[in-house]
């Protein structure tokens, strides 16, 4: 049985349209960016859409050759190496507690233009530490069209990362992104959903009775896209001043210019939308408007035979009833019913279903910060060091282990061979949880800091790299470290005697340090 009442919301009297920010027209942090190009590109409807690459460290940019391409957001791309386990990704400053649309499109063009090639890569979609959907644009590109997937979303932080996963169970080639969007809501919009816990998969977004283009901005103010539903059987258009501002999710007045209506005295039934779903909790969203001026017809309204709402008076003015978690599977049917025989025939203008999906969990806030101190003090670092460094499972940073208990915790950095150089931040020692170290066989220079804050650290590898400086006589109060090895550095001075009469403690510090006096071997 679903298991909540659906809510009601009627539309104001006044009309308040989303003021429009300056040159791009959304408001608060938003992004619009042509991934792969080196300049500024405009759009058909006046929007200017950025370089990606002020916001990416990774991947390398190309371009999309398909005669007759007219979207000039879609004739360049970005593509990832095939590193599995990896995840490239953009960082984008963002207003903490607040929520975005998130909008990535893909267009693999004449990359897929034979039927010889090979088809295009499957990857995941991860933002901060959420999986959110695997990509597969291989239909759309048989068709020639461009994939696009969307996405609301809570910023946890004052950045919001937006990753490409490489799976290797999909394919066997790296991925790649053509257009992002990532589109600040006001808080109003899907306010009913509990975003600290979830996060939202656009199924459908529809106008019913349109047979025009995609309804988006500037009619939508945060470029939602209604797609057209149309139905010349059922088809109604009409010019209503419907004033949406006080409908929640502020929808485009204009959707409600055309409706599906039944005939007289019979339901309207509607398969929508036009997919099977899993069983699974659902975002759904219905709006109407009386087709009349100061008109209102009264129906019922049923979902999959189950009630969704009793009694709908819809007047001209507007309104939309919603629930945030209605039980779906397979294919939905909508019913709406006539409240008696002599009523008006019941009307549907358009609808929204959105799944609903886990918000991940992130790694503990004090290793994110110890990492990312880490990396400003590095070079050379592997491409995938971004977004969150241990979520969501199996998509760590290179070198990355971690423990997934009550707190999500950093336990072993292996950088061994990585061509590392910079040096050794003293805030590693914020990372306590850490068991293993291995900067082995890296260019790293500078001395070695203070980790006696490592209480748990057993293994220390940091030989063949360019250490200067002594060896810290901290290191021997580390009751629990086994192995430490320093060989083939420039180290002096002397090693410190609670390394040197430790039990237990396996170590190599020569050759390659000058040592007075030298250390045993």
């Amino acid at each position: 049985m679903p298991p909540a009442r659906p809510h009601l919301v009627a539309a104001a009297a006044v009309l308040l349209l989303l003021p429009l920010a300056a040159a791009q027209g959304f408001r608060g942090f938003s992004y619009l960016l042509s991934c792969g190009a080196s300049s500024p590109v405009t759009d058909g409807r006046g929007l200017r859409w950025d370089p990606d690459g002020g916001y990416v460290s990774a991947g390398a940019p190309g371009a999309v050759s398909l005669p007759g391409l007219v979207d000039p957001t879609l004739a360049t791309l970005r593509t990832f190496p095939l590193r599995p386990g990896a995840k490239f990704c953009y960082e984008l400053p963002v207003d903490r507690n607040r929520r975005y649309l998130v909008r990535p499109t893909f267009f693999y063009g004449a990359l897929f233009a034979s039927s010889s090639a090979p088809p295009p890569p499957v990857f995941d979609l991860i933002v901060d530490g959420t999986f959110w959907t695997a990509v597969n644009t291989t239909d759309d590109a048989r068709a020639g069209a461009a994939s696009s997937y969307e996405g609301v979303f809570p910023a946890s932080g004052r950045n919001m990362s937006f990753c490409l996963g490489v799976n290797p169970d999909y394919t066997d080639a790296g991925p790649f992104i053509s257009a992002l969007q990532v589109i600040q809501l006001d808080d109003s919009v899907y306010n009913a959903t509990d975003f600290p816990t979830s996060a939202m998969g656009l199924i459908a977004r529809t106008k019913f009775g349109s047979t025009g283009g995609i309804e988006r901005y500037p009619n939508d103010s945060f470029d939602r896209y209604w797609q057209p539903f149309p139905d010349n059987k059922h088809a109604v258009s009409s010019t209503q001043n419907v004033t949406s501002a006080d409908f929640w999710n502020l929808p485009p007045p204009d959707v409600f210019n055309t409706a599906f209506v039944a005939e007289q005295d019979a339901p309207l039934v509607l398969q929508w939308p036009p997919v099977a779903l899993q069983n699974d909790s659902y975002y759904v969203s219905l709006y109407f408007a009386d087709t009349l001026p100061d008109n209102s017809r009264t129906f019922d309204v049923y979902i999959n035979d189950y009630l969704f709402f009793k009694d709908l008076n819809v007047t001209s003015a507007g309104l939309s009833v919603f629930a945030t978690q209605w039980i779906l599977s397979g294919l939905t049917t909508i019913i709406l019913k006539p409240a008696s025989p002599s009523a008006l025939p019941p009307l549907i203008n358009a609808g929204e279903v959105f799944g609903l999906f886990p918000v991940g969990r992130l790694t503990y806030a004090r290793d994110v910060l110890a990492l990312e101190s880490m990396k400003k003090n590095l070079q050379n670092i592997p491409e995938d060091w971004n977004g969150d460094p241990c979520m969501p499972s199996g998509y760590s940073w290179t070198g990355v282990t971690c423990d997934e208990g009550s707190k999500i915790r950093v336990i072993s950095l292996n950088f061994s061979s990585m061509g590392l150089s910079g040096f050794l931040s003293p805030d590693i020692a914020n990372l306590t949880a850490l068991t293993d170290i291995s900067f082995a066989h890296n260019r790293l220079g500078g001395s070695i800091p203070n980790l006696s804050n490592l209480r748990n650290l057993q293994r220390l590898h940091l030989q063949e790299n360019q250490l200067t400086g002594s060896v810290p006589e901290t290191l021997g109060t580390i009751n629990t470290l086994r192995e430490i090895f320093l060989q083939d550095n420039n180290l002096n001075g002397t090693v410190p005697e609670n390394l040197l009469n430790k039990t237990g403690l396996t170590y190599i510090f020569l050759p390659g340090n000058s040592f007075s006096p030298q250390p045993p071997h």
